[in-house]
């Protein structure tokens, strides 16, 4: 009996740690200004490179309402779908700088 105590009595501070611990790890003002402030600058650069994808600025007015509603998770998560669309367009870019247009169009 004072073994499966133990046991229980473990178990629970266990997961009252991980609870606690959870809801330390939640999301900051903060870390979406550096996950923002890492996203625009990608998209900024594609831009100059005559590459922003079509919803990269759409994701970034999102992930700005989301973070205004404290929804920072959700804000965080867009502002990454953001940077990952104007990282990718820059590789497009440099990828395909040469490519020039096909043949048959000076047929």
């Amino acid at each position: 009996m004072k073994t499966l105590i133990k046991q229980l009595l473990s178990s629970l501070a266990i997961t009252s740690t991980l609870v606690l611990s959870g809801t330390a790890l939640a999301a900051t003002q903060a870390d979406f200004d550096k996950a923002y402030a890492a996203a625009a600058a990608a998209v900024n650069k594609a831009a100059a490179m005559k590459n922003e994808w079509r919803d990269s600025g759409k994701i970034l007015k999102h992930a700005k309402k989301a973070a205004a509603a404290g929804d920072f998770d959700k804000a965080i998560s867009l502002a990454a779908q953001a940077k990952f669309q104007g990282d990718t367009a820059q590789e497009q870019a440099r990828a395909q700088a040469n490519a020039g247009n096909p043949n048959y169009l000076y047929n």
